[in-house]
């Protein structure tokens, strides 16, 4: 009998865990039963691939730095890396802004829909100003390059919110291990290269828990945010925001379809049919963990063994990608700013929305050791161009959802870049 391809296991769970949640609600079973006897299953694989998240990042860059050996050809990748994150970057918010713009979704929603997601998510948005507040008193001007360095590398791999200095760490030492006499460096360049063989065989055994993990995920996710309450009530809410929603989903499939494919086929020779069936199960493990950096272990095995990149390449732009490069937080950061404004009232001249692109562009690298991630580098952008944080409670409703979708468009931006800087280096 045919074994079942991996990705149609995935979408079987997915399908599986939508069925479940569906059926709790109808049948008013306790959130308790998902909360304390499925949920835990979908944290197990979430948890297991954060596990392994920090030491390949670690690992496989220095297996990538110091398998191009010639550090001028180093440079010379890491300076197109630099330069197609920045680019696709910059494309992002200014596509969020413009499609954000033609449609208008902030001035659809009613006065009295948005003063009850102000009272209902106003604590939440509370918090987040505490911590945006919290940064803001200990950060000097030049705090973000003191981040970079950390005091105890153990400590920092201890948390995936410090992973760009883990990434700092391991590109110093990849380029040290170059600039040593190779009899001295070889041995430590092999007991990476095994380290990183044991994760990714580690990786593959995590990735036959998908199904399960997937499935878990989404019911948990479906049943916590209807809850004990009628469906209409929720519905009644996400109806309201559904112009917000719709707005973010036609930027990300955009971004993701549209964009994407054009440099696909402007700068490589490789089809986007070929290149989405190569990467479509790292797009749904990014679609339920939610996270970049959890789905980096599907995403490099993806990109290696059916798009065909070498791991000199893969080694050292995904984990970097997965990083600085989030190119579908930045789309959803100009739409969701100018929602607010939008449902607030207040103009957004084109000065400030400059504004927003350059500090949306900024923040995709400033801010990856912040706890509180897109959220807390919204009300940033908030604060610093007079609109008032409270709005956003708006947007906190469908924001787990969202997030989910624009992590889709992250790791494919990701493996895009690894395409294009494979193709350019022949």
């Amino acid at each position: 009998m045919r074994k079942i391809a991996l990705h149609i296991q995935i979408l079987i769970g997915m399908a599986s865990g939508l069925a479940f949640a569906l059926l709790s609600v109808k049948l008013g079973w306790s959130t308790s039963l998902t909360t304390n006897y499925i949920k835990p299953f979908g944290t197990v694989f979430l948890n297991s691939l954060k596990m392994v998240a920090i030491p390949l990042v670690f690992v496989s860059l220095v297996v990538g730095v110091t398998s191009i050996e010639d550090v001028t050809k180093l440079s010379r990748i890491g300076g197109k890396t630099f330069f197609i994150y920045t680019a696709t970057t910059i494309l992002a918010v200014v596509l969020g802004l413009t499609i954000a713009n033609l449609i208008e979704p902030g001035k659809v929603i009613a006065g009295q829909t948005r003063d009850r997601l102000m009272t209902l998510y106003a604590s939440e948005a509370e918090q987040r100003g505490e911590t945006v507040q919290a940064i803001q008193n200990q950060n000097a001007p030049l705090q973000i390059f003191v981040d970079l360095i950390p005091e105890n590398l153990v400590a920092s791999m201890s948390k995936n919110e410090h992973l760009l200095q883990v990434v700092l760490v391991a590109i110093m030492l990849g380029i040290a291990l170059l600039r040593i006499p190779p009899r001295k460096s070889r041995p430590v360049v092999l007991f990476f290269e095994g380290i990183n063989d044991a994760i990714i065989e580690l990786i593959r055994f995590i990735m036959n828990l998908a199904p399960i993990g997937v499935f878990s995920l989404v019911a948990s996710l479906l049943v916590e945010v209807v809850g004990d309450s009628k469906p209409s009530e929720i519905f009644e809410i996400l109806y309201a925001l559904l112009w917000y929603v719709v707005t973010v989903v036609l930027g990300l499939v955009c971004m993701t379809f549209v964009v994407y494919p054009i440099m696909l086929r402007l700068f490589t020779r490789m089809s986007y049919v070929q290149f989405f069936k190569g990467i479509y199960p790292a797009q749904l493990v990014a679609f339920t963990t939610s996270s970049s950096s959890a789905t980096l272990p599907a995403t490099m095995e993806r990109v290696e063994k059916h798009l065909g990149i070498s791991e000199e390449i893969s080694g050292f732009v995904l984990p970097l990608g997965a990083t600085v490069n989030m190119d579908g937080t930045a789309l959803y950061q100009g739409i969701a700013i100018v929602f607010i404004a939008q449902a607030l009232g207040i103009e957004l001249s084109t000065t400030a929305q400059l504004i927003i692109v350059a500090n949306v562009v900024i923040s995709s690298v400033g801010v990856a050791g912040v706890p509180g991630g897109a959220m807390v580098t919204t009300m940033i952008l908030l604060q610093a161009l007079g609109i008032p944080a409270a709005g956003l409670a708006l947007i906190l409703a469908p924001d787990r959802i969202l997030d989910m979708c624009r992590t889709v468009t992250n790791v494919t931006g990701d493996a895009v870049a690894a395409v294009i800087i494979a193709s350019s280096e022949k």
